[in-house]
């Protein structure tokens, strides 16, 4: 891997040759082990040695989640996505390699090929993907843990806590090795699930943590907690969002709540990930776009005809490996779209290319992305800004539901809210129904709910992610 503190302020020139020569040799050298890629080469007549540029990616298919989830017919699918070097493959396509030697010896294979650990996709409904990594895999891991954090500015002397779940999932675990790699002072507690709510306040007081690290909604939850019991959050610094997109309305909000807890100025910042990227990418500043690690991936960004957009250009986040091991992906189509890919040097002085920071997730909700209610598609992530942003709401949740559970009545979009204590209800359910029916041309039933009973509907102390949307309809 290059060095992080020459990379972040090489000019695009520069990446670009870098990224042209790991791309050559990582096909070359890796893509003869995997069974998936060596197949679409050979079936679609391209020559290894055919690539020698990122721009020659465009001879290749794209990959889409469909090639890779597992299946009732193929269980075991995503092994395809695994290099899986053998010693005839080895002499057959490395006979001159100066790591022939190396290669060969045991202890190196393990190192560089053998799966050790496993992420799974977080889809609520779909099929979760297993993502291997090898040893090799985790000391990149761990470098990019440490890339972040040297981004966040975040020192040896910081104090963290990781409030994100416990479990096979890149949020948590990129936490855990970002911590380990920059030698800071970490709680790794589990979430609320695990060590919960209570005690993840105590620790954030007790510690004097200067950097607490969640889900954004968990994240809302727990420092609107904080401010209910008058914690002292005094020593916090900086709040850091992941495993979900986080709406300008919910950083005002936190922001809000932080103002009573003692932070002076705290900056609350957002990543960006998905599992099969291995890895997750940060702003340096709030909007400021993504900081993406050139010598480990390329990504592209394209229209719906398939055709790379211009810089700056709204379209589909397409994303290569360059320098993994374990799973590898070739122009995998990600299903996000952003306003734009920008290579111009950032605020920061950093060169590196940046993902803007308004990413519309389909892998949130997989599903629920586009629906059907009442004969109209519905994008449902356009409701999160809404009600997310709304200052009389304290929680809330979404259900899609047939209108007196009569399976061949008309749809109803649901949505719980509990408002907060100053809050006027009937003025907080007229305004969210005006700004849902624009937004959806579907008009939605506010239902009031109180906050402790939404909160466990939300599954906030006992689920992997907290339920927001939900589909009661019963498919006939």
């Amino acid at each position: 891997m290059a060095s992080w503190r020459r990379l972040q302020y090489s000019n695009p020139k520069e990446i670009k040759l870098l990224q042209n020569k790991l791309l050559r040799n990582f096909i070359r050298s890796q893509i003869p082990y995997h069974p998936f890629y060596r197949n679409i080469f050979k079936k679609n007549k391209i020559s290894l040695s055919g690539i020698k540029t990122t721009d020659d990616l465009k001879k290749l298919p794209f990959t889409a989640k469909e090639d890779i989830a597992p299946s009732a017919k193929e269980p075991r699918k995503f092994l395809d996505f695994v290099l899986q070097p053998n010693k005839e493959l080895i002499m057959r396509h490395a006979p001159f390699s100066k790591k022939l030697k190396a290669i060969i010896d045991k202890n190196q294979v393990y190192f560089e090929y053998k799966p050790v650990h496993i992420h799974f996709t977080t889809g609520r409904t779909a099929n979760a993907t297993p993502i291997l990594y090898t040893p090799c895999d985790l000391k990149r891991l761990e470098e990019s843990g440490k890339r972040m954090f040297d981004i966040l500015k975040i020192s040896r002397h910081d104090i963290a806590v990781n409030a994100f779940p416990y479990a096979p999932h890149l949020a948590f675990w990129q936490t855990f090795y970002a911590a380990k790699a920059a030698n800071v002072l970490a709680l790794h507690t589990g979430g609320g699930k695990i060590l919960g709510t209570e005690k993840i306040i105590k620790a954030v007081e007790s510690m004097k943590a200067t950097c607490l690290a969640g889900m954004p909604g968990y994240l809302y939850h727990l420092i609107r907690t904080a401010k209910e019991q008058k914690s002292d959050f005094s020593s916090l610094k900086l709040i850091v969002f992941g495993g979900e997109r986080v709406p300008i309305g919910l950083r005002d909000k936190i922001k809000e709540f932080l103002n009573a807890l003692g932070p002076k100025s705290p900056r609350v910042l957002s990543t960006y990930a998905f599992t099969e990227g291995k890895s997750a990418w940060v702003e340096c500043r709030e909007e400021s776009g993504y900081h993406i690690y050139p010598d480990f991936e390329f990504i592209e960004i394209i229209d719906k005809n398939g055709e790379r957009v211009n810089e700056g250009e709204k379209g589909e986040i397409v994303y290569t490996s360059l320098d993994w091991h374990g799973s590898v992906f070739l122009r995998y189509k990600t299903g996000d779209v952003t306003k734009g890919m920008y290579y111009e040097k950032c605020s920061c002085g950093r060169a590196i290319p940046r993902i803007d920071a308004a990413i519309e997730r389909s892998s949130e909700h997989k599903d629920f992305r586009l629906t059907k209610i009442k004969g109209s598609f519905v994008n449902l992530n356009a409701l999160f800004p809404i009600i997310m942003a709304h200052k009389g709401v304290e929680e809330w949740q979404i259900e899609i539901r047939k209108k007196n559970n009569d399976p061949y009545e008309i749809d109803e979009l649901v949505v719980y809210a509990a408002p907060n204590k100053k809050a006027d209800f009937e003025k907080l359910k007229s305004d969210l129904k005006n700004k849902i029916t624009t937004e959806t041309e579907v008009t939605p039933e506010i239902v009031k709910v109180e906050l402790k009973e939404l909160l466990k509907r939300l599954g906030m102390e006992t689920e992997l992610k907290e339920k927001r949307i939900i589909d009661s309809r019963k498919k006939i």
